[in-house]
Protein backbone atom coordinates (compact mmCIF):
# COMPACT_ATOMS: atom_id res chain seq x y z
CA UNK A 1 0.00 0.00 0.00
CA UNK A 2 1.20 3.51 -0.80
CA UNK A 3 0.73 6.60 1.31
CA UNK A 4 -2.48 8.51 0.60
CA UNK A 5 -1.78 11.41 -1.76
CA UNK A 6 -2.14 14.89 -0.34
CA UNK A 7 -4.60 16.57 -2.70
CA UNK A 8 -3.92 20.13 -1.53
CA UNK A 9 -0.16 19.72 -1.73
CA UNK A 10 -0.33 18.15 -5.20
CA UNK A 11 -2.61 20.82 -6.65
CA UNK A 12 -0.52 23.67 -5.25
CA UNK A 13 2.63 22.13 -6.69
CA UNK A 14 0.89 22.02 -10.07
CA UNK A 15 0.12 25.74 -9.84
CA UNK A 16 -3.59 25.22 -9.24
CA UNK A 17 -5.93 26.87 -6.77
CA UNK A 18 -7.21 24.94 -3.76
CA UNK A 19 -10.41 25.43 -1.81
CA UNK A 20 -10.43 24.69 1.91
CA UNK A 21 -13.37 24.91 4.34
CA UNK A 22 -13.58 25.29 8.12
CA UNK A 23 -16.53 24.83 10.44
CA UNK A 24 -16.99 21.09 9.90
CA UNK A 25 -16.21 19.81 13.37
CA UNK A 26 -17.63 16.30 13.27
CA UNK A 27 -17.15 13.35 10.94
CA UNK A 28 -20.76 13.28 9.72
CA UNK A 29 -20.61 16.93 8.63
CA UNK A 30 -17.38 16.29 6.72
CA UNK A 31 -18.92 13.22 5.08
CA UNK A 32 -22.03 15.20 4.11
CA UNK A 33 -19.91 18.00 2.64
CA UNK A 34 -17.69 15.61 0.68
CA UNK A 35 -19.62 15.65 -2.62
CA UNK A 36 -19.23 19.46 -2.92
CA UNK A 37 -15.71 18.93 -4.24
CA UNK A 38 -13.54 21.07 -1.96
CA UNK A 39 -9.88 20.12 -1.69
CA UNK A 40 -9.40 20.24 2.06
CA UNK A 41 -10.94 20.60 5.48
CA UNK A 42 -9.48 22.96 8.10
CA UNK A 43 -9.82 21.33 11.52
CA UNK A 44 -9.85 24.07 14.13
CA UNK A 45 -7.66 23.18 17.09
CA UNK A 46 -6.71 26.69 18.16
CA UNK A 47 -10.02 28.50 18.50
CA UNK A 48 -12.39 25.56 17.96
CA UNK A 49 -13.32 22.25 19.57
CA UNK A 50 -11.03 19.86 17.70
CA UNK A 51 -8.72 17.93 19.99
CA UNK A 52 -6.28 15.07 19.49
CA UNK A 53 -8.87 12.43 20.40
CA UNK A 54 -11.12 13.70 17.60
CA UNK A 55 -8.55 13.56 14.82
CA UNK A 56 -8.89 9.87 13.93
CA UNK A 57 -12.56 10.01 12.97
CA UNK A 58 -12.33 13.47 11.40
CA UNK A 59 -9.45 12.49 9.15
CA UNK A 60 -11.07 9.20 8.19
CA UNK A 61 -14.07 11.20 6.94
CA UNK A 62 -11.74 13.45 4.93
CA UNK A 63 -10.00 10.41 3.46
CA UNK A 64 -13.32 9.03 2.19
CA UNK A 65 -13.69 12.04 -0.11
CA UNK A 66 -10.02 12.61 -0.92
CA UNK A 67 -10.07 15.89 1.00
CA UNK A 68 -6.83 16.88 2.69
CA UNK A 69 -7.16 17.11 6.47
CA UNK A 70 -5.41 20.22 7.80
CA UNK A 71 -5.36 21.05 11.51
CA UNK A 72 -4.61 24.42 13.02
CA UNK A 73 -2.73 23.76 16.23
CA UNK A 74 -2.63 26.26 19.07
CA UNK A 75 1.14 26.61 19.55
CA UNK A 76 4.35 26.52 17.56
CA UNK A 77 5.62 23.53 19.55
CA UNK A 78 7.28 20.67 17.73
CA UNK A 79 5.62 17.99 19.88
CA UNK A 80 2.17 19.47 19.24
CA UNK A 81 2.82 19.67 15.50
CA UNK A 82 3.95 16.09 15.12
CA UNK A 83 1.33 14.72 17.51
CA UNK A 84 -1.36 16.12 15.21
CA UNK A 85 0.38 14.42 12.28
CA UNK A 86 0.78 11.18 14.23
CA UNK A 87 -2.97 11.18 14.91
CA UNK A 88 -3.67 11.31 11.17
CA UNK A 89 -3.89 14.82 9.75
CA UNK A 90 -2.18 15.38 6.42
CA UNK A 91 -1.26 18.96 7.16
CA UNK A 92 -0.70 21.43 9.98
CA UNK A 93 -1.32 25.18 10.26
CA UNK A 94 0.76 27.05 12.83
CA UNK A 95 -0.36 30.46 14.16
CA UNK A 96 1.67 33.62 14.83
CA UNK A 97 4.85 32.76 12.96
CA UNK A 98 6.75 36.02 13.22
CA UNK A 99 10.39 35.21 12.51
CA UNK A 100 12.54 32.99 10.36
CA UNK A 101 13.47 30.96 13.43
CA UNK A 102 9.82 30.34 14.24
CA UNK A 103 9.17 29.22 10.67
CA UNK A 104 12.14 26.86 10.89
CA UNK A 105 10.66 25.38 14.06
CA UNK A 106 7.49 24.49 12.14
CA UNK A 107 9.54 22.54 9.62
CA UNK A 108 11.55 20.87 12.38
CA UNK A 109 8.36 19.58 14.00
CA UNK A 110 6.58 18.66 10.80
CA UNK A 111 9.24 16.78 8.86
CA UNK A 112 11.24 13.65 9.60
CA UNK A 113 15.04 13.65 9.43
CA UNK A 114 17.04 14.61 7.52
CA UNK A 115 14.76 17.59 6.82
CA UNK A 116 13.40 18.06 10.34
CA UNK A 117 13.24 16.55 13.80
CA UNK A 118 9.80 14.95 13.86
CA UNK A 119 9.69 12.10 16.35
CA UNK A 120 10.12 8.72 14.66
CA UNK A 121 6.65 7.25 14.98
CA UNK A 122 4.05 6.09 12.52
CA UNK A 123 0.60 7.58 12.21
CA UNK A 124 -2.88 6.65 11.12
CA UNK A 125 -1.72 7.59 7.63
CA UNK A 126 1.16 5.10 7.92
CA UNK A 127 -0.88 1.90 8.25
CA UNK A 128 0.31 -0.59 5.64
CA UNK A 129 2.79 1.88 4.13
CA UNK A 130 6.19 0.20 4.26
CA UNK A 131 8.17 3.33 3.35
CA UNK A 132 6.14 5.77 5.43
CA UNK A 133 9.11 7.47 7.12
CA UNK A 134 10.59 8.21 3.70
CA UNK A 135 7.33 9.11 1.94
CA UNK A 136 5.75 11.22 4.69
CA UNK A 137 7.97 14.25 4.13
CA UNK A 138 6.82 14.49 0.51
CA UNK A 139 3.14 14.28 1.47
CA UNK A 140 2.99 16.40 4.63
CA UNK A 141 1.54 19.89 4.18
CA UNK A 142 2.82 22.76 6.32
CA UNK A 143 1.39 26.28 6.48
CA UNK A 144 2.37 29.26 8.60
CA UNK A 145 0.11 32.15 9.54
CA UNK A 146 1.39 35.66 8.93
CA UNK A 147 -0.92 37.45 11.33
CA UNK A 148 1.11 40.08 13.14
CA UNK A 149 2.65 43.28 11.82
CA UNK A 150 6.05 42.08 13.05
CA UNK A 151 5.70 39.10 10.70
CA UNK A 152 5.09 41.51 7.83
CA UNK A 153 8.28 43.34 8.80
CA UNK A 154 10.19 40.03 8.83
CA UNK A 155 8.43 38.55 5.82
CA UNK A 156 11.43 38.42 3.49
CA UNK A 157 13.39 36.32 5.99
CA UNK A 158 10.41 34.07 6.73
CA UNK A 159 9.99 33.41 3.02
CA UNK A 160 13.51 32.02 2.85
CA UNK A 161 12.47 28.93 4.85
CA UNK A 162 12.07 25.85 2.68
CA UNK A 163 9.47 23.08 3.05
CA UNK A 164 6.61 25.44 3.93
CA UNK A 165 3.81 24.99 1.42
CA UNK A 166 1.74 28.12 2.09
CA UNK A 167 2.30 31.50 3.71
CA UNK A 168 -1.16 32.56 4.86
CA UNK A 169 -1.93 36.21 5.57
CA UNK A 170 -4.58 36.32 8.30
CA UNK A 171 -6.63 39.54 8.40
CA UNK A 172 -8.19 39.76 11.88
CA UNK A 173 -5.13 39.41 14.08
CA UNK A 174 -3.10 41.45 11.61
CA UNK A 175 -5.58 44.31 11.95
CA UNK A 176 -5.41 44.07 15.73
CA UNK A 177 -1.59 44.13 15.68
CA UNK A 178 -1.83 47.33 13.63
CA UNK A 179 -3.98 48.98 16.32
CA UNK A 180 -7.11 48.50 14.21
CA UNK A 181 -8.88 45.74 16.12
CA UNK A 182 -12.07 44.62 14.41
CA UNK A 183 -11.35 46.81 11.37
CA UNK A 184 -10.38 44.23 8.76
CA UNK A 185 -11.97 46.44 6.10
CA UNK A 186 -9.76 49.42 6.97
CA UNK A 187 -7.81 50.67 3.95
CA UNK A 188 -4.45 50.29 5.72
CA UNK A 189 -5.21 46.69 6.61
CA UNK A 190 -6.33 45.88 3.08
CA UNK A 191 -3.23 47.49 1.62
CA UNK A 192 -0.96 45.58 4.00
CA UNK A 193 -2.64 42.27 3.13
CA UNK A 194 -2.47 42.88 -0.61
CA UNK A 195 1.18 43.92 -0.47
CA UNK A 196 2.11 40.88 1.62
CA UNK A 197 0.34 38.49 -0.73
CA UNK A 198 2.16 40.06 -3.68
CA UNK A 199 5.54 39.81 -1.93
CA UNK A 200 4.97 36.14 -1.19
CA UNK A 201 4.27 35.40 -4.82
CA UNK A 202 7.12 37.56 -6.08
CA UNK A 203 9.46 35.30 -4.12
CA UNK A 204 8.00 32.26 -5.86
CA UNK A 205 6.14 31.04 -2.78
CA UNK A 206 2.45 30.15 -2.40
CA UNK A 207 0.10 32.67 -0.80
CA UNK A 208 -3.12 32.04 1.06
CA UNK A 209 -5.74 34.09 2.85
CA UNK A 210 -9.24 34.10 4.30
CA UNK A 211 -11.93 34.69 1.68
CA UNK A 212 -15.70 34.94 1.37
CA UNK A 213 -18.18 35.07 -1.48
CA UNK A 214 -17.63 38.81 -1.87
CA UNK A 215 -13.83 38.89 -2.14
CA UNK A 216 -12.77 35.45 -3.38
CA UNK A 217 -12.75 36.54 -7.02
CA UNK A 218 -10.42 39.43 -6.16
CA UNK A 219 -7.90 37.19 -4.42
CA UNK A 220 -8.12 34.47 -7.06
CA UNK A 221 -7.41 37.07 -9.75
CA UNK A 222 -4.44 38.27 -7.70
CA UNK A 223 -2.90 34.81 -7.90
CA UNK A 224 -3.67 33.57 -4.40
CA UNK A 225 -3.73 29.77 -4.61
CA UNK A 226 -4.87 28.78 -1.11
CA UNK A 227 -8.45 30.06 -0.82
CA UNK A 228 -9.88 29.47 2.64
CA UNK A 229 -13.45 30.10 3.76
CA UNK A 230 -15.80 29.19 6.59
CA UNK A 231 -19.27 27.73 6.81
CA UNK A 232 -20.14 30.50 9.28
CA UNK A 233 -20.41 33.23 6.64
CA UNK A 234 -22.52 30.98 4.42
CA UNK A 235 -24.90 30.08 7.23
CA UNK A 236 -25.32 33.70 8.21
CA UNK A 237 -25.89 34.88 4.63
CA UNK A 238 -28.29 32.05 3.86
CA UNK A 239 -30.30 32.62 7.01
CA UNK A 240 -30.60 36.35 6.33
CA UNK A 241 -31.68 35.71 2.75
CA UNK A 242 -34.29 33.19 3.94
CA UNK A 243 -35.85 35.68 6.35
CA UNK A 244 -35.65 38.47 3.76
CA UNK A 245 -37.46 36.39 1.13
CA UNK A 246 -40.15 35.41 3.61
CA UNK A 247 -40.66 39.05 4.61
CA UNK A 248 -41.39 40.00 1.01
CA UNK A 249 -44.36 37.69 0.77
Amino acid sequence: MKIRPNRVKQKLAAGEKVYVISGLNDADSIDQFGPVGFDGVWLEGEHGPVDFADIGDLTRACDLWDMTSIMRVNQNEQAIIYRALDRGVQGVVVPHVNTREEAENVVAGGKFAPVGQRGLFGSRQSYGVADYLQAANDHTFLMVLIEDIVAIENLDEILEVDHIDVFFVAPSDLAASMGLIGQVDHADVGRTIDEALARIQERGRVAGTLTNNENVAKYAAAGVQFLFTSTTSWLSAGAKEFVSRASLS
